[in-house]
């Protein structure tokens, strides 16, 4: 079921009526993203949300640009045990030690592939052709969780190095950043052909 908002649009089902919710989905998700750095924010942000809401970490999205230097890889990639530690006291991100040391060995492997040609835009969007692949699921049922697309870029991470990057955070990595468009079929999101 697609949720009808009182603005009279209908949107995916998971937009839900939290405004903070209805603005992402309205404004960010599945729109092309090809700027590094944002695609590194996305990447940190989707590994933090693996096991909660996305709710959670759209309401913790600015204490995630603080806590990370407003994503600037170099510097996370230099946050050695004190950072880490204050990180792990900072309640305006998720406190988890997995995830914040998975966030800076990221850093390390994203910089790594920042700097091959065309950087990590070019890189994660050749698993999709360079191109954003259009599904018009009908309904819930029929957006997947994982694609071969998002295996792919999950085996490559992980061979990396990146952490906290299984197939099912790729996809929503991929939808998130619009390598994927997956807005429903009677959602005003969805390009009418």
């Amino acid at each position: 079921m697609d949720a009808a908002a009182p603005d009279g649009r209908t949107r995916c089902w998971w937009a839900g009526s939290d405004p903070l919710y209805v603005r992402y989905h309205d404004e960010e998700w599945g729109r092309p993203v090809r700027d590094d750095r944002r695609l590194f924010e996305m990447l940190i942000l989707e590994g933090a949300q693996a096991g909660l809401s996305w709710l959670t970490i759209l309401r913790k999205r600015e204490g995630y640009r603080r806590a990370f230097a407003g994503f600037d890889a170099r510097r996370v990639a230099r946050y050695g045990a004190r950072e880490k530690a204050a990180l792990l006291r900072d309640p305006g991100i998720v406190r988890n030690r997995l995830k914040i040391e998975a966030a800076v060995d990221n850093a390390r492997a994203y910089l790594r592939l920042a700097e091959a040609p065309g950087g990590f835009a070019a890189h994660v969007w050749g698993f999709v052709g360079g191109r954003t692949l259009v599904r018009r699921p009908r309904d819930r049922a029929a957006v997947p969780a994982r694609t071969p697309e998002s295996d792919a870029l999950s085996r490559d991470l992980k061979a990396r190095g990146f952490r906290f990057v299984g197939s099912t955070i790729c996809y929503a990595f991929m939808q998130a950043c619009g390598l994927v468009d997956d807005h429903v079929a009677a959602c005003f999101r969805a390009p009418r052909r």
